[in-house]
């Protein structure tokens, strides 16, 4: 079976397939069902500037959808195809048993067909035959052993014949269960292999239709989209103080370090991120192995009311959870929102609150 990639190979690969991909196809847009293409024409001046920056957001939002999706689709497909390998190690490992079996039944079968044949022809040796052929006492004794040892023999042979067999007939079901697995297995990761290569498409359709409507914005838009880094008042210091190391705070802590670093999809870091990478690598400063996408870590630590938040804990926003952040205190959290606006700490109602997790 082909090796896979290692974790951080494939991320990286995946990135750089991802926005090379949008890159390249950036006069697409995807349709309204946002997921494949559209035949609009990406350069159309919309009416209006208002127009134009909801029109990016509109699609920023998509793709960042299309992003937590394909991201799933990645993971499932790492685990299906773990799967199939150890499936298929599993046929390989009964398959040898069983041919270890099968030699055992060949090493008894002489003795077995000569036992066989014996009882057919009806030459086998019995105590009254021994009685009549001996001329001694003592020759009699002597024929009574052997015929003794013979079938003592011979019944240790067919007792051994038997559990052979046996072992075989058992090998062989559990050789073909094990094959039917991996088959099962294998067909298991191709359905997900395609499902991700058809959100793939999908996501860089929707990249190319974020860039193009980007590149429609002035100066002043994209400069007002981006925002601030932080909003008025915000005090890092105080916020952070009582840090406990290994802690959700120190993990906010490492995230704000980032605050500055664009979006981008499917990113990780460490000076790139799109929005459950930069939790995931925030929480992997401070020791904690955190999931890859927002649903995945949507289900990772223990869940916390809304009022009861605290500053580390993990927010996330949409009834599909495709967007997460860190919460920061006061309302705020810090999260890489989408393309064009650089990691910051924002009001958390910009985004319609979901759930919340402390890690």
């Amino acid at each position: 079976m082909k090796r896979t990639p290692t974790v951080a190979h494939t991320r990286n690969h995946r990135t750089r397939k991802l926005v090379g991909g949008a890159l390249t196809a950036g006069a697409l847009l995807i349709g309204t069902n946002g997921i494949g293409p559209a035949t609009a024409d990406p350069v159309s001046a919309p009416a209006t500037a208002g127009e134009a920056v909801q029109r990016l957001i509109d699609l920023s939002r998509q793709s960042e959808q299309l992003n937590q999706q394909a991201l799933d689709a990645q993971t499932d497909l790492d685990t299906k195809l773990a799967a199939a390998t150890a499936a298929d190690q599993k046929a390989t490992a009964a398959e040898g048993v069983l041919d270890a079996a099968r030699a055992e039944i060949k090493r008894f079968q002489p003795a077995i067909d000569r036992a066989a044949a014996s009882a057919l022809l009806g030459s086998r040796t019995n105590r009254l035959t021994s009685l009549l052929v001996s001329s001694s006492p003592q020759q009699l004794l002597d024929q009574m052993s052997i015929v003794d040892l013979v079938g003592t023999r011979t019944n240790d042979q067919l007792s051994q014949y038997k559990q052979v067999s046996d072992a075989a007939s058992a090998a062989e079901i559990v050789a073909r269960t094990a094959a039917d697995a991996a088959r099962a297995a294998s067909a298991q990761a191709d359905t997900v292999r395609n499902d991700l290569e058809s959100k793939r498409a999908a996501l860089q359709g929707s990249m190319a239709g974020v860039i193009a409507a980007w590149g429609q914005l002035s100066a002043g838009d994209k400069s007002a989209l981006a925002g601030s880094m932080f909003p008025p008042g915000f005090n890092r210091d105080t916020l952070l103080q009582g840090l406990v190391p290994g802690s959700g705070t120190s993990a906010l802590a490492a995230g704000l370090t980032r605050v500055g670093d664009p979006y981008v999809w499917g990113a990780t870091g460490p000076d790139q991120f799109d929005c459950s990478g930069l939790v995931q690598w925030a929480f992997h400063q401070v020791g904690k192995s955190v999931p890859r996408t927002s649903q995945q870590q949507s289900s990772y630590g223990t869940p916390v009311d809304e009022k009861d938040l605290q500053p580390g804990d993990v927010v996330f926003f949409y009834s599909d959870i495709s967007h997460v952040g860190i919460y920061a205190g006061n309302g705020l959290m810090l999260h890489a929102s989408t393309f064009g606006i650089p990691v910051q700490v924002a009001p958390m109602g910009s985004s319609p609150f979901h759930s919340a997790r402390r890690f």
